[in-house]
């Protein structure tokens, strides 16, 4: 690729899998199962799909920051930097130390699980910048940390707060800040807004949108929330048993589903004067260590031929760079 690339990172047949023990016989589980992605500089870029679909396991891929059971089994995930494309598993681990914070971040699930909860959140802001900025006295740190929580809209007392004397909503939004203080040009964010209430919800998807405004930088966002993508999301991926299945502008997707079971993300969406039930899917999704044969959605969809029972699709475009791997698509049939 040449030096203006619009991507920022690219995956090439990324393969993830959890490999098990149980009792002295190995389980495969195919968390992350031939995965390409082009994400762009400068888009807010979602993943979407139900609970155990491996999106998770996909971001932390992304991020390398993947441990045994999980493991890399094939593939490569490359960022762009200055110019150049290179694989990030290619780096040493103290090459991609340095990688992160700095050119990539990532809000884990649960903010609490990057706070140190006997210490106050100034001191979580300065033992991170003294990790990263050398030659910075103590006052500095603190001014520079001030002038980050000012920018982003956050009351200062959040500075003299201990962790749990936050709200959760508080507390995702000071870590979320966090991630971006050193200016990263990748944020990927896990499930940010989970168990939060709706109002809560707004500003945390507020807060992301102005970080990405203002730093022009690429977010990657997992969520199993179809409103919050429909909300914030440039372009968006559907992720289901640890394939891509559907790929396209959030709007497109949202205005032209194509996949059976992308239909039923969006249709499950409650909708304003409607108090009716809204269908989800039939069934449950399947186990990754036990995955069916063929496409695995044909147990739970409706319009199931012979050939999704014998055959997975590979993902076709359909026009206007939307992408679906269905063999209810005409090329899919073809």
């Amino acid at each position: 690729m040449d030096s203006n690339s619009k991507y920022i990172l690219r995956t090439k047949d990324l393969k993830a899998y959890y490999v098990l023990d149980d009792l002295g016989k190995k389980k495969t589980v195919k968390a992350v199962d031939n995965v390409n992605l082009n994400i762009r500089k400068n888009e807010i870029y979602g993943i979407a799909g139900e609970s155990g679909c491996g999106k998770t396991s996909l971001m932390k891929t992304l991020y390398a920051f993947i441990k045994p059971p999980l493991r890399l089994m094939d593939g490569q995930v490359l960022y762009y930097r200055d110019g150049e494309e290179f694989d990030i598993y290619s780096l040493s681990k103290e090459e991609r130390r340095k990688l992160r914070w700095e050119y990539i971040a990532y809000i884990p699930q649960g903010a609490m699980s990057i706070f140190n909860p006997v210490i106050k959140i100034e001191d979580t802001y300065r033992d991170f910048l003294n990790s990263h900025l050398s030659g910075k006295t103590k006052d500095e740190i603190f001014e520079i940390a001030r002038e980050h929580i000012k920018q982003l809209g956050l009351p200062m007392k959040v500075l003299n707060s201990y962790p749990h004397q936050l709200s959760g909503g508080m507390r995702q939004r000071v870590a979320i800040a966090l991630a971006a203080l050193l200016k990263p040009a990748v944020i990927f964010a896990d499930e940010p807004t989970t168990a939060l209430d709706v109002v809560v919800q707004r500003g945390v998807v507020q807060l992301l949108k102005d970080i990405q405004k203002g730093l022009e930088n690429t977010i990657i966002l997992v969520t199993h929330d179809m409103g919050i993508h429909a909300n914030i999301t440039d372009r968006l991926v559907i992720m289901y048993a640890g394939k891509i299945i559907e790929e396209a502008e959030t709007v497109e997707i949202f205005e032209n589903p194509i996949h059976p079971y992308t239909k039923y993300l969006i249709n499950s969406l409650p909708r304003f004067g409607d108090r009716g039930t809204r269908a989800s899917a039939p069934g449950n999704p399947p186990s990754l260590a036990n995955l069916p044969s063929g496409c695995a959605f044909h147990p739970r969809c409706p319009f199931k031929m012979d050939i999704c029972e014998e055959k997975i699709p590979e993902l076709s475009e359909q026009g206007n760079e939307h992408m679906v791997a269905c063999w209810l698509t005409s090329e899919g049939v073809g």
